[in-house]
């Protein structure tokens, strides 16, 4: 089982993202099932771990809610926002050990990368 970790940084104002929404979904034939929603803490990082028992081999989606992040911490948006809820797809492979899935975000772009 390999483990999964995130965090958020708010690369508009260069501090991590607190408050945001994030959804963890597997994806089977096509299907999305949610196994997890968390919040990020003053650090940019879930409150709690995304998984706690591990992650099978599988595909995998980590949902960022980022249009209502903006909204709440006071950003203009355009209607409907640019970026309202950034979708990150990825594989894992438990043989290759834990997987870190970082976003930096701004109202009009993002970047990820396997982490460490």
């Amino acid at each position: 089982m390999a483990s999964l970790s995130t965090h958020v940084l708010d690369t508009s104002r260069g501090r991590p993202a607190a408050g945001i929404l994030v959804d963890l979904h597997v994806v089977r034939s096509g299907e999305r099932q949610l196994l997890k929603t968390i919040v990020t803490n003053h650090e940019g990082k879930p409150r709690e771990p995304l998984s706690s028992d591990g992650l099978e081999a599988g595909t995998y989606e980590l949902t960022f809610h980022a249009g209502d992040y903006f909204r709440g911490i006071g950003t203009p948006l355009t209607d409907p926002p640019f970026l309202d809820h950034v979708v990150i797809r990825f594989g894992v492979d438990p043989a290759k050990g834990g997987y870190h899935v970082p976003l930096l975000l701004s109202p009009y772009g993002y970047s990820t990368y396997r982490g460490s």
